[in-house]
Protein backbone atom coordinates (compact mmCIF):
# COMPACT_ATOMS: atom_id res chain seq x y z
CA UNK A 1 0.00 0.00 0.00
CA UNK A 2 1.26 3.60 -1.00
CA UNK A 3 1.71 5.78 2.19
CA UNK A 4 -0.66 8.64 2.71
CA UNK A 5 0.20 11.84 4.21
CA UNK A 6 -0.38 12.64 7.85
CA UNK A 7 -4.25 12.09 8.63
CA UNK A 8 -6.90 13.96 10.30
CA UNK A 9 -8.43 11.06 12.86
CA UNK A 10 -12.00 11.93 14.97
CA UNK A 11 -12.21 9.43 17.67
CA UNK A 12 -16.09 8.68 18.77
CA UNK A 13 -15.97 7.42 22.38
CA UNK A 14 -19.55 6.78 24.26
CA UNK A 15 -17.88 7.56 27.97
CA UNK A 16 -14.07 9.06 28.51
CA UNK A 17 -14.03 7.64 32.34
CA UNK A 18 -11.76 5.42 33.31
CA UNK A 19 -11.17 1.39 32.24
CA UNK A 20 -9.53 -0.58 29.94
CA UNK A 21 -11.51 0.36 26.61
CA UNK A 22 -11.06 4.24 27.61
CA UNK A 23 -6.77 3.23 27.83
CA UNK A 24 -7.22 1.87 24.31
CA UNK A 25 -8.66 5.02 23.23
CA UNK A 26 -6.35 6.96 25.08
CA UNK A 27 -3.20 4.85 23.45
CA UNK A 28 -4.25 4.51 19.95
CA UNK A 29 -4.99 8.46 20.25
CA UNK A 30 -1.48 9.27 21.96
CA UNK A 31 0.12 6.54 19.27
CA UNK A 32 -0.94 8.03 16.00
CA UNK A 33 -0.29 11.63 17.37
CA UNK A 34 3.32 10.29 18.08
CA UNK A 35 3.22 9.02 14.26
CA UNK A 36 2.44 12.78 13.16
CA UNK A 37 -1.36 11.96 12.66
CA UNK A 38 -3.85 14.79 14.01
CA UNK A 39 -6.16 13.04 16.44
CA UNK A 40 -9.33 14.68 18.68
CA UNK A 41 -11.73 12.70 21.06
CA UNK A 42 -15.69 13.34 20.92
CA UNK A 43 -17.54 12.48 24.18
CA UNK A 44 -20.64 12.24 25.60
CA UNK A 45 -18.99 12.18 29.51
CA UNK A 46 -16.12 13.23 31.23
CA UNK A 47 -15.22 13.64 34.42
CA UNK A 48 -12.36 15.45 35.19
CA UNK A 49 -11.70 13.96 38.71
CA UNK A 50 -12.21 10.65 37.23
CA UNK A 51 -10.37 10.01 33.93
CA UNK A 52 -7.10 9.29 32.36
CA UNK A 53 -4.73 12.47 33.06
CA UNK A 54 -3.62 12.90 29.04
CA UNK A 55 -7.47 13.90 28.53
CA UNK A 56 -7.21 16.13 31.28
CA UNK A 57 -3.69 18.01 30.47
CA UNK A 58 -3.90 19.04 27.08
CA UNK A 59 -1.91 16.14 25.44
CA UNK A 60 -5.45 15.46 23.71
CA UNK A 61 -7.67 17.61 21.98
CA UNK A 62 -11.08 16.45 23.85
CA UNK A 63 -14.45 17.83 22.91
CA UNK A 64 -16.87 16.61 25.61
CA UNK A 65 -20.25 17.48 24.00
CA UNK A 66 -22.92 17.37 27.29
CA UNK A 67 -25.84 15.45 26.18
CA UNK A 68 -29.45 16.15 27.21
CA UNK A 69 -30.32 13.15 28.13
CA UNK A 70 -29.21 10.77 30.97
CA UNK A 71 -27.36 7.47 31.16
CA UNK A 72 -30.22 5.75 32.90
CA UNK A 73 -33.36 6.12 34.68
CA UNK A 74 -33.38 4.13 38.11
CA UNK A 75 -30.92 2.37 37.10
CA UNK A 76 -32.32 0.92 33.54
CA UNK A 77 -32.81 1.49 29.81
CA UNK A 78 -28.87 2.28 29.61
CA UNK A 79 -28.64 0.45 26.30
CA UNK A 80 -31.60 2.74 24.79
CA UNK A 81 -30.14 5.80 26.49
CA UNK A 82 -26.58 4.78 25.47
CA UNK A 83 -27.85 4.88 21.23
CA UNK A 84 -29.81 7.95 21.75
CA UNK A 85 -26.67 9.92 23.54
CA UNK A 86 -24.40 8.69 20.80
CA UNK A 87 -27.02 9.91 18.62
CA UNK A 88 -26.77 13.52 20.15
CA UNK A 89 -23.04 13.30 20.01
CA UNK A 90 -23.15 12.33 16.44
CA UNK A 91 -25.47 15.14 15.32
CA UNK A 92 -23.26 17.04 16.49
CA UNK A 93 -19.88 16.78 15.10
CA UNK A 94 -22.05 16.20 11.40
CA UNK A 95 -23.09 20.14 12.09
CA UNK A 96 -19.76 21.02 13.29
CA UNK A 97 -16.48 19.63 11.96
CA UNK A 98 -17.09 16.09 10.64
CA UNK A 99 -15.79 17.20 7.31
CA UNK A 100 -12.38 18.44 8.19
CA UNK A 101 -11.54 14.76 8.93
CA UNK A 102 -9.95 12.07 6.79
CA UNK A 103 -11.25 9.22 8.85
CA UNK A 104 -13.94 8.78 11.75
CA UNK A 105 -12.60 5.99 14.59
CA UNK A 106 -15.88 4.69 16.32
CA UNK A 107 -15.87 3.05 19.42
CA UNK A 108 -18.20 0.10 20.94
CA UNK A 109 -21.17 1.84 19.99
CA UNK A 110 -22.37 1.67 16.00
CA UNK A 111 -25.44 3.74 16.28
CA UNK A 112 -24.01 6.49 14.37
CA UNK A 113 -21.85 4.65 11.50
CA UNK A 114 -24.89 5.02 8.73
CA UNK A 115 -25.00 8.53 9.64
CA UNK A 116 -21.18 9.65 9.72
CA UNK A 117 -21.09 7.85 5.99
CA UNK A 118 -24.66 8.80 4.56
CA UNK A 119 -24.26 12.21 5.13
CA UNK A 120 -20.39 13.10 5.56
CA UNK A 121 -19.26 10.75 2.67
CA UNK A 122 -16.43 9.41 5.36
CA UNK A 123 -14.59 6.12 5.97
CA UNK A 124 -15.78 4.67 9.45
CA UNK A 125 -13.56 2.12 11.14
CA UNK A 126 -15.33 0.76 14.27
CA UNK A 127 -13.68 -0.50 17.10
CA UNK A 128 -15.49 -3.63 18.51
CA UNK A 129 -13.81 -4.64 21.77
CA UNK A 130 -15.02 -5.66 25.38
CA UNK A 131 -18.17 -4.65 24.48
CA UNK A 132 -19.18 -7.72 22.51
CA UNK A 133 -20.60 -9.69 25.71
CA UNK A 134 -22.00 -13.42 25.77
CA UNK A 135 -25.79 -11.73 25.97
CA UNK A 136 -27.66 -13.77 23.43
CA UNK A 137 -28.15 -17.49 23.84
CA UNK A 138 -28.93 -16.80 27.54
CA UNK A 139 -32.02 -17.86 29.66
CA UNK A 140 -33.48 -14.19 29.39
CA UNK A 141 -37.25 -13.11 30.76
CA UNK A 142 -39.49 -12.32 27.43
CA UNK A 143 -39.94 -8.85 28.43
CA UNK A 144 -35.75 -8.58 29.07
CA UNK A 145 -35.79 -10.26 25.09
CA UNK A 146 -38.22 -7.76 23.95
CA UNK A 147 -36.18 -4.83 24.92
CA UNK A 148 -32.91 -6.65 23.73
CA UNK A 149 -34.29 -7.30 20.16
CA UNK A 150 -34.96 -4.32 19.08
CA UNK A 151 -31.48 -3.21 20.36
CA UNK A 152 -29.59 -5.64 18.84
CA UNK A 153 -31.26 -5.74 15.80
CA UNK A 154 -29.92 -2.10 15.44
CA UNK A 155 -26.65 -2.77 16.57
CA UNK A 156 -25.77 -5.51 14.16
CA UNK A 157 -27.25 -3.88 11.33
CA UNK A 158 -25.12 -0.54 12.16
CA UNK A 159 -22.30 -2.77 12.65
CA UNK A 160 -21.92 -3.86 9.15
CA UNK A 161 -22.05 -0.75 7.88
CA UNK A 162 -18.43 0.14 9.36
CA UNK A 163 -15.96 0.30 6.12
CA UNK A 164 -13.26 -1.86 8.60
CA UNK A 165 -14.13 -3.39 12.19
CA UNK A 166 -11.02 -3.69 14.62
CA UNK A 167 -10.77 -6.14 17.29
CA UNK A 168 -8.58 -6.38 20.11
CA UNK A 169 -8.41 -9.97 20.02
CA UNK A 170 -8.74 -13.27 17.27
CA UNK A 171 -10.77 -14.22 20.25
CA UNK A 172 -13.19 -10.78 20.19
CA UNK A 173 -12.97 -11.35 16.28
CA UNK A 174 -14.71 -14.70 16.99
CA UNK A 175 -16.99 -13.80 19.18
CA UNK A 176 -18.12 -10.77 16.88
CA UNK A 177 -18.39 -13.21 13.90
CA UNK A 178 -20.20 -15.38 15.87
CA UNK A 179 -22.90 -13.31 17.29
CA UNK A 180 -23.23 -10.96 13.93
CA UNK A 181 -24.27 -13.93 11.37
CA UNK A 182 -24.84 -10.76 8.99
CA UNK A 183 -21.36 -9.93 9.47
CA UNK A 184 -19.30 -10.26 6.10
CA UNK A 185 -16.20 -7.88 7.46
CA UNK A 186 -12.75 -9.99 7.78
CA UNK A 187 -11.84 -8.32 11.27
CA UNK A 188 -8.47 -6.66 11.41
CA UNK A 189 -6.67 -7.85 14.81
CA UNK A 190 -5.04 -5.01 16.50
CA UNK A 191 -3.25 -5.69 20.13
CA UNK A 192 -3.20 -2.86 23.05
CA UNK A 193 -0.43 -1.09 24.43
CA UNK A 194 -0.56 -1.62 28.84
CA UNK A 195 0.46 1.82 30.48
CA UNK A 196 2.96 1.00 32.74
CA UNK A 197 4.53 3.64 34.71
CA UNK A 198 6.04 3.52 37.90
CA UNK A 199 4.14 -1.41 48.19
CA UNK A 200 6.65 -3.43 47.89
CA UNK A 201 7.60 -6.01 50.66
CA UNK A 202 10.27 -7.91 50.98
CA UNK A 203 8.01 -11.86 50.84
CA UNK A 204 8.30 -13.09 48.14
CA UNK A 205 4.88 -12.09 45.86
CA UNK A 206 2.20 -13.39 43.71
CA UNK A 207 -0.28 -11.16 42.01
CA UNK A 208 -3.54 -10.83 40.88
CA UNK A 209 -4.84 -7.76 39.09
CA UNK A 210 -8.82 -7.65 38.29
CA UNK A 211 -12.01 -5.77 39.48
CA UNK A 212 -13.13 -7.33 42.30
CA UNK A 213 -16.48 -9.25 40.36
CA UNK A 214 -17.70 -12.66 39.83
CA UNK A 215 -16.80 -13.13 36.75
CA UNK A 216 -13.09 -11.74 37.39
CA UNK A 217 -12.82 -15.49 39.35
CA UNK A 218 -10.33 -13.87 41.85
CA UNK A 219 -11.74 -16.79 44.10
CA UNK A 220 -10.10 -18.92 42.39
CA UNK A 221 -6.58 -17.30 43.32
CA UNK A 222 -7.53 -17.90 46.86
CA UNK A 223 -8.46 -21.55 46.50
CA UNK A 224 -5.20 -21.93 44.51
CA UNK A 225 -3.07 -20.37 46.80
CA UNK A 226 -4.64 -21.84 49.81
CA UNK A 227 -3.70 -25.58 48.24
CA UNK A 228 0.01 -24.39 47.70
CA UNK A 229 0.30 -23.07 51.21
CA UNK A 230 -0.82 -26.25 52.39
CA UNK A 231 1.41 -29.09 50.18
CA UNK A 232 4.59 -27.54 49.90
CA UNK A 233 6.02 -25.62 53.25
CA UNK A 234 8.55 -23.87 50.72
CA UNK A 235 6.16 -21.55 50.33
CA UNK A 236 5.32 -20.01 53.72
CA UNK A 237 6.50 -17.00 52.71
CA UNK A 238 5.06 -16.60 49.97
CA UNK A 239 2.10 -13.99 49.75
CA UNK A 240 -0.92 -13.49 47.50
CA UNK A 241 -1.65 -9.93 46.68
CA UNK A 242 -5.22 -9.17 45.15
CA UNK A 243 -5.42 -5.46 43.65
CA UNK A 244 -7.56 -3.59 42.04
CA UNK A 245 -10.43 -0.39 42.76
CA UNK A 246 -13.71 -2.40 42.63
CA UNK A 247 -14.69 -4.20 45.88
CA UNK A 248 -18.30 -5.32 45.47
CA UNK A 249 -16.92 -8.65 46.26
CA UNK A 250 -14.87 -7.95 48.56
CA UNK A 251 -16.91 -9.47 51.37
CA UNK A 252 -16.81 -12.79 49.60
CA UNK A 253 -13.20 -13.47 49.24
CA UNK A 254 -12.46 -12.28 52.91
CA UNK A 255 -15.21 -15.20 53.74
CA UNK A 256 -12.76 -17.52 50.79
CA UNK A 257 -9.58 -16.58 52.73
CA UNK A 258 -11.10 -16.99 56.55
CA UNK A 259 -12.68 -20.54 55.49
CA UNK A 260 -8.84 -21.71 53.91
CA UNK A 261 -7.49 -20.32 57.16
CA UNK A 262 -5.55 -17.49 55.26
CA UNK A 263 -4.37 -14.42 57.15
CA UNK A 264 -5.61 -11.32 55.05
CA UNK A 265 -5.09 -7.29 55.27
CA UNK A 266 -7.61 -5.26 53.66
CA UNK A 267 -5.65 -1.89 52.25
CA UNK A 268 -7.63 1.15 50.45
CA UNK A 269 -5.35 2.96 48.47
CA UNK A 270 -5.91 6.69 46.94
CA UNK A 271 -3.21 6.27 44.01
CA UNK A 272 -3.92 2.74 42.43
CA UNK A 273 -2.83 3.26 39.28
CA UNK A 274 0.79 4.23 41.57
CA UNK A 275 0.51 0.85 43.64
CA UNK A 276 -0.63 -1.22 40.02
CA UNK A 277 2.62 -0.11 39.10
CA UNK A 278 4.83 -0.90 42.16
CA UNK A 279 3.85 -3.94 42.57
CA UNK A 280 4.42 -5.00 39.18
CA UNK A 281 7.85 -4.15 39.02
CA UNK A 282 8.85 -4.95 43.02
CA UNK A 283 11.60 -7.25 42.75
CA UNK A 284 9.71 -9.89 45.09
CA UNK A 285 7.08 -10.59 42.84
CA UNK A 286 7.14 -13.56 41.25
CA UNK A 287 4.45 -13.71 38.79
CA UNK A 288 1.36 -12.13 38.01
CA UNK A 289 -2.21 -14.66 38.28
CA UNK A 290 -4.57 -13.75 35.51
CA UNK A 291 -8.35 -15.50 36.85
CA UNK A 292 -10.63 -14.47 34.19
CA UNK A 293 -11.83 -17.10 31.60
CA UNK A 294 -12.71 -16.21 28.19
CA UNK A 295 -11.40 -12.32 28.21
CA UNK A 296 -11.43 -10.54 25.11
CA UNK A 297 -7.84 -9.45 25.47
CA UNK A 298 -7.14 -8.75 28.78
CA UNK A 299 -4.54 -6.36 29.73
CA UNK A 300 -3.62 -7.62 32.81
CA UNK A 301 -1.09 -10.42 31.16
CA UNK A 302 0.66 -7.81 29.23
CA UNK A 303 1.30 -5.47 31.53
CA UNK A 304 2.98 -8.27 33.79
CA UNK A 305 4.47 -9.66 30.38
CA UNK A 306 6.36 -5.88 30.16
CA UNK A 307 7.34 -5.83 33.25
CA UNK A 308 9.19 -8.79 32.84
CA UNK A 309 6.78 -11.44 35.24
CA UNK A 310 5.87 -14.61 33.96
CA UNK A 311 1.99 -15.13 34.00
CA UNK A 312 -0.94 -17.60 34.83
CA UNK A 313 -3.90 -17.85 32.86
CA UNK A 314 -6.70 -19.45 32.36
CA UNK A 315 -6.44 -21.44 29.07
CA UNK A 316 -8.98 -19.56 27.02
CA UNK A 317 -10.15 -15.93 25.81
CA UNK A 318 -7.28 -13.53 25.01
CA UNK A 319 -3.77 -14.85 27.37
CA UNK A 320 -4.33 -17.55 24.40
CA UNK A 321 -2.84 -14.94 21.85
CA UNK A 322 -0.56 -13.14 24.60
CA UNK A 323 1.03 -16.12 26.46
CA UNK A 324 3.01 -18.63 25.41
CA UNK A 325 3.44 -22.14 27.12
CA UNK A 326 4.64 -24.63 24.80
CA UNK A 327 7.02 -25.10 23.77
CA UNK A 328 9.48 -24.70 26.84
CA UNK A 329 12.17 -23.43 25.31
CA UNK A 330 9.66 -20.20 24.11
CA UNK A 331 7.64 -20.23 27.41
CA UNK A 332 6.55 -16.81 28.61
CA UNK A 333 3.67 -18.39 30.97
CA UNK A 334 1.58 -21.01 31.58
CA UNK A 335 -1.91 -21.65 30.79
CA UNK A 336 -3.98 -23.94 32.58
CA UNK A 337 -7.46 -25.14 33.13
CA UNK A 338 -9.78 -22.84 35.75
CA UNK A 339 -9.27 -25.62 38.61
CA UNK A 340 -7.70 -24.35 41.97
CA UNK A 341 -5.34 -28.29 42.03
CA UNK A 342 -4.22 -27.46 38.69
CA UNK A 343 -3.45 -23.52 39.53
CA UNK A 344 -2.36 -24.75 42.40
CA UNK A 345 0.58 -27.30 40.66
CA UNK A 346 1.65 -24.34 38.15
CA UNK A 347 2.18 -22.00 41.35
CA UNK A 348 4.42 -24.42 43.08
CA UNK A 349 6.41 -24.51 39.63
CA UNK A 350 6.66 -21.00 39.31
CA UNK A 351 7.71 -20.60 42.87
CA UNK A 352 10.91 -22.98 42.77
CA UNK A 353 11.56 -21.61 39.77
CA UNK A 354 15.73 -21.17 39.68
CA UNK A 355 17.04 -17.40 39.48
CA UNK A 356 18.36 -18.60 36.11
CA UNK A 357 15.32 -19.15 34.98
CA UNK A 358 13.39 -16.71 36.34
CA UNK A 359 15.91 -13.76 34.64
CA UNK A 360 15.12 -16.08 31.12
CA UNK A 361 11.53 -15.66 31.59
CA UNK A 362 11.85 -12.10 32.61
CA UNK A 363 13.89 -11.29 29.61
CA UNK A 364 11.15 -13.31 27.01
CA UNK A 365 8.32 -11.72 28.55
CA UNK A 366 9.84 -8.40 28.41
CA UNK A 367 10.70 -9.12 24.42
CA UNK A 368 7.62 -10.28 23.81
CA UNK A 369 5.59 -7.54 25.00
CA UNK A 370 7.60 -4.97 23.47
CA UNK A 371 7.07 -6.81 20.19
CA UNK A 372 3.99 -7.49 19.60
CA UNK A 373 2.27 -5.12 22.26
CA UNK A 374 4.08 -1.98 22.47
CA UNK A 375 2.87 1.61 22.02
CA UNK A 376 4.47 1.70 18.51
CA UNK A 377 3.62 -1.55 17.21
CA UNK A 378 -0.35 -0.49 18.13
CA UNK A 379 0.19 2.91 16.72
CA UNK A 380 2.07 1.50 13.35
CA UNK A 381 -0.74 -1.03 13.24
CA UNK A 382 -3.84 1.57 13.80
CA UNK A 383 -2.03 3.51 11.53
CA UNK A 384 -1.82 0.89 8.66
CA UNK A 385 -5.54 0.06 8.82
CA UNK A 386 -6.51 3.56 8.98
CA UNK A 387 -4.58 4.58 5.68
CA UNK A 388 -6.04 1.49 4.62
CA UNK A 389 -9.89 2.67 4.99
CA UNK A 390 -8.91 5.99 3.46
CA UNK A 391 -7.51 4.70 0.50
CA UNK A 392 -10.59 2.42 -0.46
CA UNK A 393 -12.03 5.78 -2.39
CA UNK A 394 -15.57 7.62 -2.04
CA UNK A 395 -18.09 6.18 0.34
CA UNK A 396 -21.01 4.62 -1.40
CA UNK A 397 -24.20 4.88 0.46
CA UNK A 398 -25.71 1.94 2.48
CA UNK A 399 -29.02 -0.12 0.10
CA UNK A 400 -32.06 1.57 0.24
CA UNK A 401 -33.60 -1.22 2.72
CA UNK A 402 -31.11 -1.45 4.68
CA UNK A 403 -30.68 2.63 6.05
CA UNK A 404 -34.68 3.11 6.05
CA UNK A 405 -34.68 0.02 8.34
CA UNK A 406 -31.77 1.89 10.58
CA UNK A 407 -33.14 5.21 10.36
CA UNK A 408 -36.31 3.97 11.40
CA UNK A 409 -34.95 1.94 14.42
CA UNK A 410 -33.28 5.05 15.35
CA UNK A 411 -36.34 7.31 15.38
CA UNK A 412 -38.40 5.12 17.26
CA UNK A 413 -36.22 4.10 19.90
CA UNK A 414 -33.69 7.00 20.28
CA UNK A 415 -35.59 10.53 19.18
CA UNK A 416 -38.29 10.14 21.25
CA UNK A 417 -36.38 10.17 24.50
CA UNK A 418 -35.18 14.09 24.09
CA UNK A 419 -38.81 15.34 23.89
Amino acid sequence: MVKSSKLRIAFIHPDLGIGGAERLVVDAALGLQSLGHSVDIYTSHRDQHHCFDETRDGRLSVHHVIPPLPRSIQGKFHIIFAHARQLHLTIHLMCTSARQYDVLFVDQLSTCIPFLRMFCGKRVLLANGAYVEDQRGKNVSILKYIYRFPMDWLEEATTTQADLILANSKFTARVTKSHFSSLRHQLKVVYPDPDIRQVASQRRTLLSLNRFEMKKNAALAIEAFAILRNKDPSTSDVRLVLAEDNIRTLKSLIELAQSNDLTYNVITSLQSRVSRSGLLQAQSTLALLYTPANEHFGIGPVEGMICGLPVLACDSGGPTESIVDQPADQRTGWLCRPQPSVWAEALKEICNLSETDRKVLSQRNWDRAQMMFGMEAMAKSLEEVLEEAVSIGPVDPPGTMASAGILSMMAIFCFPLGK
